[in-house]
C-alpha cells in the first residue's frame, strides 16, 4: 500500500509531526497548562484558526496555523508576540506529504504591523487544507 504517493505521504507527515513534537519545546513543555497555550486567531469566515504555543520560560514560541479551506490564502496577516525570524518547521502541503508545494520558503521575518492583538505580525501563504508550524528562532538555534 505504501507505494502509493498519497499513503507514503502521510506516513511522512505522521513521522515529522513526531519529530516537529518532540524537537520544538514549546510544543510539548507546558501541555497541559493554561499558559502554554494562546489563540491569536479563529476567524470562521475564511476557516483560519491560529495559536502560539509557549514553554518553560526562555523557550522560543511556536506558531501553528490552520487554512481548512480548498483556497490557498496569500498574503495572509498573522500575528505573533516577538519580533525575529519565524522558522517554518511543518508544512503539511509539502511535496513530501503528497501536497501541492505552497509555502513561505523555510519561514517569515515578523514585521513591526500589529494584527490580532500581537504587536508584530508575519505575511504568510496559507496553502489550501494545510497546517503550518513554525518556531521563532533564537541566535543559539
Amino acid at each position: 500500500m505504501l507505494d502509493i504517493d498519497l499513503h507514503k505521504g502521510v506516513q511522512n507527515l505522521v513521522r515529522d509531526l513526531n519529530k516537529v513534537y518532540s524537537e520544538v519545546p514549546a510544543l510539548h513543555e507546558l501541555d497541559c497548562k493554561a499558559e502554554g497555550f494562546e489563540w491569536v486567531e479563529t476567524n470562521a469566515d475564511d476557516s483560519v484558526f491560529a495559536w502560539i504555543r509557549r514553554g518553560k520560560e526562555g523557550t522560543p514560541p511556536a506558531l501553528v496555523v490552520c487554512n481548512f479551506t480548498p483556497i490557498e490564502r496569500t498574503e495572509r496577516r498573522i500575528g505573533v508576540p516577538m519580533s525575529g525570524h519565524w522558522a517554518e518547521r511543518l508544512n503539511s502541503d509539502a511535496t513530501v506529504y503528497a501536497g501541492s508545494g505552497k509555502g513561505n520558503l523555510g519561514g517569515k521575518n515578523a514585521e513591526e504591523i500589529a494584527a490580532a492583538g500581537q504587536p508584530y505580525s508575519l505575511s504568510l501563504t496559507l496553502p489550501p487544507l494545510s497546517t503550518l508550524i513554525f518556531e521563532l528562532e533564537t541566535s543559539d538555534t
